[in-house]
C-alpha cells in the first residue's frame, strides 16, 4: 500500500446538496429562510410558554423541551451549510465533524423521545382524564425529560465511538452536507460491521423503541375518541393529537429510511434530501404546527405581545 494511502486526514471535504452556482445560491437563500423560521419560532414557543401560567402544565412543559431540542438540533447542523454554500471549497476539519456529529446525535435521538413522551402524555390525557394529574406530576415530567436526554447522549456516544475509532485514509471526500455515522462510514478503509452493528441497534432502541409507544398511545387514543359522543369533542382530540402525528410521520419516516436499513458504499442524491427532513424541516415545523393549531399558544402570544 502507498504512503499516501496511509496518510490520515485532518479535514473532510463535503460536496454538499449540489455543485451548480445557481442552485447554491438558491439553497442558500430557502436554507436561511428555513433557519430563521426555526429559531424565530421555537424561540417563541420558549418564551410563550415560560412567560404564561397558563402553559404551565406537562404537555407545554415537554414542548419547551422539543422546542429547545430543535434550536440544538438545527443550529448544529444548518449554519455550516449555509456557510459551504457560499464558499468553493467545503472542508470541515477532523475535530469539526465530530463535534458535529456528537451534538447532532444527541440532540435527535432526544427528539425521538420526547415525541415519545409526549404522546403518552396525550394518551394518558385522552385515555386517562381522571389520573391525569396523579400520573403526570411535575416530578415525573422532569424524569421523563431527563431520561429522554440521557438516551440521545448514551445514543451519541455509542454511534461516534464506533464511528470515530475506524481508520480514515485515501479518501476525504464526503458525499453529503454535514457529518452523519451512515455517510463517513462510507470512507472509512477497514471493516465496518461492527459499527454498523452498533448503530443499527441504537436505532431499534432510540427510533424503533420510541415508535412502538407512540403507535400504542395513539392507537388507545383513537379507540377513546371513537367512543366520544360530542362531534366538538372529537374535532378537539384529534386536533390537539393530529398536529403531533405530523411531526412523527416526517420525522420517523425519514430517520427510519436512513438508519434502519443496511449501509451502502455510496449515498444518492436520494439519501441526502431524505435527510433534509428530519435535519432541517422537522425542526422549523414543529412550533408552527403545535402553535398555529392550538388555541392556548394564540392567546398567550397575544397577551405578551398585545392584540
Amino acid at each position: 500500500m502507498g504512503t499516501e494511502n496511509q496518510t490520515y486526514f485532518t479535514e473532510f471535504i463535503l460536496l454538499g446538496l449540489s455543485s451548480d452556482l445557481q442552485t447554491q445560491t438558491m439553497l442558500f437563500i430557502v436554507f436561511l429562510i428555513i433557519y430563521l423560521l426555526t429559531v424565530f419560532g421555537n424561540l417563541l414557543i420558549i418564551v410563550l410558554i415560560h412567560t404564561d401560567s397558563r402553559l404551565h402544565t406537562p404537555m407545554y412543559f415537554f414542548l419547551k423541551n422539543l422546542s429547545f431540542t430543535d434550536l440544538c438540533f438545527s443550529t448544529t447542523i444548518v449554519p455550516q451549510m449555509l456557510f459551504h454554500l457560499l464558499v468553493m471549497r467545503k472542508t470541515i476539519s477532523f475535530a469539526g465533524c465530530s463535534i458535529q456529529m456528537i451534538f447532532f446525535l444527541v440532540a435527535g435521538a432526544t427528539e425521538s423521545s420526547l415525541l415519545a413522551v409526549m404522546s403518552y402524555d396525550r394518551y394518558v390525557a385522552v385515555c386517562k382524564p381522571l389520573h391525569y394529574s396523579t400520573i403526570m406530576t411535575q416530578r415525573v415530567c422532569v424524569q421523563l425529560t431527563i431520561g429522554s436526554w440521557a438516551s440521545g447522549t448514551l445514543v451519541s456516544l455509542v454511534d461516534t465511538t464506533f464511528t470515530l475509532c475506524l481508520s480514515y485514509h485515501g479518501q476525504n471526500i464526503i458525499n453529503h452536507y454535514f457529518c452523519e455515522p451512515p455517510a463517513l462510514l462510507k470512507l472509512a478503509s477497514e471493516e465496518t460491521y461492527k459499527a454498523e452493528m452498533a448503530i443499527f441497534t441504537m436505532g431499534v432502541v432510540v427510533l424503533l423503541g420510541p415508535l412502538s409507544v407512540i403507535l400504542f398511545s395513539y392507537w388507545n387514543i383513537i379507540c377513546t375518541v371513537i367512543q366520544v359522543q360530542s362531534g366538538e369533542g372529537r374535532f378537539k382530540i384529534f386536533s390537539t393529537c393530529g398536529s403531533h402525528f405530523i411531526v412523527v410521520v416526517f420525522f420517523y419516516g425519514s430517520t427510519i429510511f436512513t438508519y434502519m436499513r443496511p449501509i451502502s458504499k455510496k449515498m444518492n442524491e436520494g439519501d441526502k434530501v431524505i435527510s433534509v427532513f428530519y435535519s432541517v424541516i422537522t425542526s422549523m415545523m414543529n412550533p408552527f404546527i403545535y402553535s398555529l393549531r392550538n388555541k392556548d399558544v394564540k392567546e398567550a402570544f397575544r397577551k405578551v405581545f398585545g392584540r
